[in-house]
């Protein structure tokens, strides 16, 4: 017994709760059942005390946390809504990059077009470790290569995303999948089981032996030498099939028939009728011999947690299912009816007309182990808070600095990755990647929909709670710097071992400081993930991963032509900084370019001015005083300038007073700054727009001739030719590739 324990991944404890639920000792079967649902990734049981702070409802949320995807109004009057979601894709990316990478585009793709949404978007939040690595540039075009053969052949655009590079994600990269959809209010669909005696129907692609116990894997660390013998565990995705089964079931919706549909993501067939059971308070009944399989010989223990792609459980009316059934047919996908839903809240399941496992639904959900656990500060915090970083020697060549940063994979251009993706299809996409945040039209609306995916895991490392509302915050002010105001986010937390009380200190500080910039800046969580065990062992001990919240913020702009995006535009405009300057560079891509690691203190927000900074940005766009606007991040003002710089190739001269160092003025990280232009007709009107909003505005310099000069109190410190800061900053991810 002790070995099927073991072999089950849940705990001595875990197992005698199991016992006492049922009264009597699991079968195989059953055991395969609870280890799924009690993994983290799909029970939350370390996390879910914590998620309880986060703010879910405004005005503007029509589903909250708890279905597929969430989902928030776009147009009130014409009734149009947008569902989204991001979730994790991590150890299988790894493992098996094409297909890791993937199968998380469909499964995400899934989760919004079972809620009735048309996908429309899809982007991705990446974390590889340092290129040098011959492995992670395997592991990075594998990544890239999966994502773009999903979304490409599926015909959903991909319109954006980030890339981070950090030694941390050595031996655990992070793949972050994020999808949006389209849906009419009254279309949306629920994932809610009701209706005792309703057919149970399975549609989609074959069941294999792909993907047999992921969401257990997903909720583990594991070591290099475990990382072949971990390739079974991992999907097999085909977007072809994906393609056919999103046509099918928006066909079949638009029927009356449909009482619940769910996608069989983590956990497989598992989880899709144990979650939709619970949420409606029924039970179902299963016969696994009618499940179609595409393998021989498949057990009732693969079939119930098999994670073979493409897959989604529907119930509907009585009497209705002939109708369904015809529709996914049409499409030459499997239909089949193959169990109901049952007065008794349990999950039964029957193989050749023997019972094989019972258990109550309850306790699979609402019974399943709840911990609290401890934590503590880590030591790293303690020493970091003696650092000062005035003991930094100030360079003398800050051109050269600059350069560095620019051929960093971190900052440069991540044109390389996206020109793979299609981010046209649909021909939705108005504002193209590259920019701060991607902006969609909305078709049938004046409306269009921003969206900006955000975390800088060096701020998390270095102090959780700051890091976790600048991730926050950020987002929301790339989707600010369109004109679009920010509405409701979605997260995928990824942490270590949330066994570790110094790595469950940084997901209790993160998540305290995600919840509070929530409040303040009215985005209210909707949907997302956790995704703990990103750690590795080694011979040396555990590796984890920075501490990485990955947020993706949706806005919506009132009026899709009032729009701005993040490149200068024409010669004389003047350049206007909004925001102060105060030279922090902890955590910075300098800090790292000049010591080798992130030290100190961090980054710190004050999230009051925050809202006040985005409001004012959103209004003054929507009157036409702005013609571009790009926030201040990884590399500082001196990069900001010549990334805004390189898409007309147009320079410029700023000239920067500040009693600050000048590596700190030009490369500090602070947040809350944005870079805007206008019209020199328009100056004094948009100094005096912001004076009134109380955020701090003044010009710094203009758009001028092909060089990007800055002076700090009269003296040269930058001056380099646009063509050629624009050929490092566009080749360097290739030049790191080869």
């Amino acid at each position: 017994m002790d070995k099927k324990v073991i072999e089950s991944h849940v705990s001595m404890e875990e197992y005698e709760k199991i016992k006492e639920l049922l009264g009597r000792e699991p079968n195989l079967v059953e055991l395969g059942i609870f280890s799924a649902m009690w993994s983290e990734h799909c029970s939350y049981k370390s996390s879910k005390p914590h998620l309880k702070k986060f703010p879910t409802q405004a005005p503007w949320v029509v589903q909250g946390p708890g279905e597929n995807a969430g989902i928030i109004t776009v147009d009130e009057e014409k009734g149009i809504c947008a569902a989204f979601k991001v979730e994790s894709h991590n150890h299988p990316s790894f493992i098996e990059p094409f297909h890791g990478a993937a199968t998380g585009v469909g499964g995400i793709l899934r989760d919004v077009f079972t809620m009735g949404a048309r996908p429309v978007a899809c982007m991705d939040s990446l974390r590889f470790g340092e290129l040098s690595d011959p492995k992670m540039k395997y592991v990075l075009k594998g990544v890239v290569s999966g994502i773009s053969h999903y979304g490409n052949c599926v015909g959903v655009p991909t319109v954006g995303g980030e890339v981070y590079f950090d030694k941390c994600y050595q031996t655990n990269p992070l793949v972050n999948a994020f999808a949006l959809g389209i849906v009419k209010k009254d279309k949306i669909f629920y994932a809610k089981a009701a209706g005792v005696g309703n057919p149970v129907i399975y549609v989609g692609s074959k069941t294999g032996r792909d993907g047999i116990h992921g969401a257990t894997m997903a909720s583990e660390e594991f070591s290099s030498e475990e990382e072949v013998e971990k390739k079974v565990n991992v999907q097999v995705g085909d977007p072809f099939m994906e393609k056919l089964l999103i046509e099918a079931c928006l066909e079949a919706m638009e029927k009356e028939g449909i009482v619940a549909i769910q996608d069989m993501g983590a956990a497989g067939l598992t989880s899709s009728s144990v979650e939709m059971a619970a949420r409606g308070g029924v039970g179902v009944e299963l016969w696994l011999d009618k499940v179609p399989t595409r393998e021989e010989g498949m057990t009732p223990y693969e079939i119930m947690l098999s994670e073979s792609q493409e897959r989604m459980l529907v119930v509907c009316e009585k009497g209705k299912e002939e109708e369904i059934i015809e529709v996914f047919k049409k499409y030459d996908l499997d239909a089949v009816v193959i169990g109901e839903v049952i007065r008794e809240p349990v999950l039964r399941l029957y193989w050749n007309g023997e019972k094989v496992a019972e258990l109550p639904i309850k306790a699979l959900t609402d019974e399943a182990p709840v911990y609290y656990r401890p934590f503590k500060v880590p030591k790293y915090i303690i020493e970091n808070e003696n650092y000062d970083q005035r003991d930094l020697k100030e360079p003398e060549d800050l051109n050269s600095v600059l350069k560095e940063l620019l051929s960093s994979p971190t900052i440069g251009s991540k044109r390389w990755i996206w020109e793979q993706y299609d981010h046209m299809v649909q021909i939705n996409t108005v504002i193209y990647p590259g920019s701060d945040a991607a902006l969609l039209r909305v078709k049938g609306s004046k409306k269009g929909i921003a969206i900006s995916s955000d975390c800088n895991s060096r701020y998390c490392y270095l102090n959780p709670y700051e890091g976790g509302k600048i991730a926050v915050a950020e987002a929301a002010r790339n989707v600010a710097c369109t004109g679009a105001t920010p509405r409701a986010i979605t997260d995928c937390l990824n942490f270590g071992s949330p066994e570790d009380p110094e790595i469950m200190w940084q997901f209790v500080k993160a998540t305290d400081g995600m919840a509070d910039a929530c409040k303040v800046l009215e985005t209210p969580v909707v949907s997302g993930n956790v995704s703990f065990y990103n750690e590795t062992k080694t011979e040396e001990g555990k590796r984890a991963i920075y501490p990485t919240p990955t947020v993706v913020c949706v806005g919506v702009i009132e009026d899709i032509e009032k729009r701005t995006d993040s490149y200068f535009k024409e010669e004389g405009d003047v350049l206007i900084l909004l925001g102060e300057n105060t030279g922090n560079i902890s955590g910075s891509e300098y800090q790292k370019l000049m010591e080798g690691e992130v030290k100190g203190r961090g980054q710190f927000i004050d999230l009051r001015f925050e809202k006040t900074l985005q409001e004012a940005l959103v209004e003054a766009i929507s009157k036409g005083l702005i013609k571009h606007a790009h926030d201040i991040s990884e590399g500082g003002l001196a990069v900001n300038l010549f990334e805004s710089s390189f898409k007309r190739e147009l320079g410029f001269e700023v000239k920067l007073e500040e009693d600050i160092r000048s590596d700190f003025l030009l490369f500090g990280e602070e947040p809350s700054r944005v870079v805007v232009s206008t019209s020199k007709e328009k100056v004094e009107r948009v100094l005096r727009f912001f004076k009134e909003k109380t955020v701090p505005a003044k010009v710094i310099g203009e758009v001028k001739g092909k060089r990007g000069i800055i002076l700090h109190k009269g003296k040269e410190v930058i001056n380099l030719p646009i063509k050629e800061a624009k050929e490092i900053y566009e080749t360097t991810l290739e030049k790191n590739l080869r």
